[in-house]
């Protein structure tokens, strides 16, 4: 396919600026920008601290082109939320609210917020970088980070399942949770728009990869993406007023070996090229979510 055809239909506008400080194939750069592309100018980003304010917001040369607020590490949904009500009391409007975080923000010491503004309906949708970890403090495990990887605080694999926080979300009762990717461009810009367009509150969760963080060359960022859903490590699901729908099915299932081996946070899982048990427990996982989806 070529690229012209490849990115038809994709929103580039240019509102989440190049020339940021990220490292080279930085998925969350990549995400932030489709989704304030998607967005569009009438925006406002309420971005927790983390590697994606960090390298995108230093004066005097920021990347963002429509209103930024940078919050703490643990209150993007609250000043999200804030943001939300003042301009309700305002009357002024309608406006897109985008509460942004990483793993930190979202189910780690955030998450305390972001379940409060779903409780009490906001109309604000929250965006989740999920690179497994925490990357801007040096690559510290986080209840994000998957079977198996290994971490500065888990230097011999992390021993726990990864949050589930797209179902965490759903029973919540709010009207819509989606995951996505960011080698799909149009799906994640459709789900984007498909969420700002829905009344209440609203959670989308992109699967960011971190080369640095997990160890793979940065131009395998998207392929690494891909192996993650046909895996089915990454399920592609919508969840509307309750219900998955629009699950994507894997076209040819592949095993997990093949998207843990391209990774350095996971090679400590072959040993001398053979693995060990925590692969098979790692293939269950995938397998759970193939059944669980109905992928």
């Amino acid at each position: 396919m070529e690229k012209s055809q490849y990115l038809e239909g994709v929103e580039k506008k240019d509102l989440f600026a190049h020339g940021h400080r990220a490292c080279g194939g930085c998925g969350q750069a990549l995400a932030a920008r489709l989704v304030a592309d998607a967005a569009g100018e009438n925006t406002i980003a309420c971005v927790a601290t983390g590697c994606l304010e960090v390298f995108s917001s230093p004066y005097p040369d920021p990347s963002w082109r429509i209103p930024f607020l940078h919050s703490l590490f643990e209150n993007a949904a609250a000043v999200a939320s804030g943001v939300e009500a003042a301009y309700k009391a305002l009357g002024k409007g309608p406006v897109n609210i985008i509460a942004q975080g990483g793993d930190g923000s979202t189910a780690d010491i955030g998450f305390q917020s972001i379940s409060g503004m779903f409780e009490r309906g906001h109309n604000v949708l929250y965006v989740c970088y999920d690179n497994e970890a925490y990357m801007n403090t040096g690559v510290q495990r986080s209840s994000f980070t998957p079977l198996g990887a290994r971490t500065t605080t888990t230097p011999t694999g992390n021993k726990t399942r990864k949050k589930n926080m797209p179902m965490i979300a759903a029973d919540h009762g709010i009207p819509y949770v989606a995951t996505a990717t960011i080698d799909d461009f149009r799906d994640l810009q459709q789900k984007i728009k498909k969420a700002l367009a829905i009344e209440g509150p609203k959670y989308i969760h992109i699967l960011a990869p971190c080369p640095l963080g997990w160890g793979h060359h940065g131009e395998l960022t998207v392929e690494v993406c891909r192996l993650a859903k046909d895996t089915g490590l990454f399920p592609i699901y919508e969840i509307v007023d309750g219900k998955v729908t629009n699950a994507r099915k894997i076209p040819v299932k592949v095993p997990v070996e093949e998207y843990l081996k391209v990774q350095g946070r996971f090679k400590h899982l072959f040993k001398r090229g053979v693995p060990t048990e925590e692969v098979a427990e790692i293939q269950e996982i995938a397998n759970q979510n193939i059944e669980r989806f109905n992928l």
